[in-house]
């Protein structure tokens, strides 16, 4: 009997852990619109999104709860031809001057250059943290899957199920880490042209407007927030809780091997390396070890 309450309990978290069915997927039922109403449609069933940017305004979603922990998940088609001076953000945050944000921003170029996937994290209101990458595809061919998965020991940045980057939790030797405020799910088009290609350099085109970025299936497959009690709740290790498993603590070989080729051959800024930018004192997550 005990041997088979054990098969049971291993059967759920597993059933648990790799469940891809989505809370509340649609984004009628999921998400509004923040920004920018005018700018934007609901496609389909509700399961497909449009955001737009021209010179009269751009326009943005944010999700209807707050979640702490667990993977959110949205499908992107990026804007096409000459993007130069726009951003597509997508991202978690919290609220007030002490916020906790985890952030994708997907820099736009002149026609026959490459996107910049910029990265970012937030705790406590303190941020600096970019790291930036060229994507190995063409973001603004078809959707791909950008994911920003957190639990109470790391954070991490898929691209297609791909690992671009981890924030370990260092919380113990003094390193803020964002686990003590729910964060929504946002993303937005916007003009961003003073510095978002080559520092600014670089403006809106707005003859190629208006601009148009593409959305599939926002999934949220995390613990929802309900006040400070959470902040326990959802840390919890209990079958439930699929993210507390020690399965995802840490990447697995396997994927830490595919974080290092995308890091070798397609990562363009890091600000552990920039000597110049915190004179000399680097930030001190830098010296720990992150994979």
């Amino acid at each position: 009997m005990a041997s088979s309450r054990t098969l049971l309990l291993a059967l759920f978290v597993f059933l648990t852990a790799f469940d891809l069915s989505p809370v509340d997927a649609n984004f009628i039922k999921s998400m509004y619109f923040y920004w920018g109403a005018q700018h934007s449609a609901v496609l389909g069933n509700g399961d497909e999104l449009q955001l737009v940017l021209d010179q009269t305004s751009g326009s943005g979603i944010i999700s209807k709860r707050s979640f702490l922990f667990g993977s959110i998940q949205m499908l992107i088609k990026l804007v096409p031809g000459n993007s130069a001076g726009t951003v597509t953000a997508y991202y978690v945050s919290s609220n007030g001057d002490r916020h906790d944000e985890i952030d994708f921003e997907f820099l736009g170029n002149v026609s026959g250059q490459p996107y910049i996937i910029h990265t970012n994290i937030y705790a406590q209101g303190n941020g600096s943290r970019e790291q930036q990458f060229y994507p190995w595809f063409d973001p603004t061919a078809d959707f791909h899957n950008y994911t920003i998965h957190w639990n109470p020991s790391e954070i991490v940045w898929f691209v297609d199920g791909v690992p671009i980057r981890v924030f370990r939790n260092y919380e113990s030797e003094g390193i803020a880490y964002p686990n003590k405020q729910g964060m929504r799910a946002y993303s937005s088009l916007w003009n961003a042209d003073n510095w978002a290609t080559r520092g600014g350099l670089v403006k809106i085109d707005w003859n190629s407007a208006p601009f148009k970025a593409r959305y599939r299936t926002f999934r949220a497959r995390a613990c929802k927030w309900n006040g400070p009690a959470s902040i326990s709740q959802c840390a919890s290790n209990t079958p439930a809780n699929w993210w507390t498993s020690p399965t995802y603590s840490q990447l697995s070989y396997a994927k830490q091997g595919q974080m290092k080729w995308v890091r070798d051959n397609y990562m363009i800024y890091d600000y552990c390396k920039d000597f110049k930018r915190f004179n000399g004192q680097i930030p001190p997550e830098c010296f720990k070890p992150q994979f």
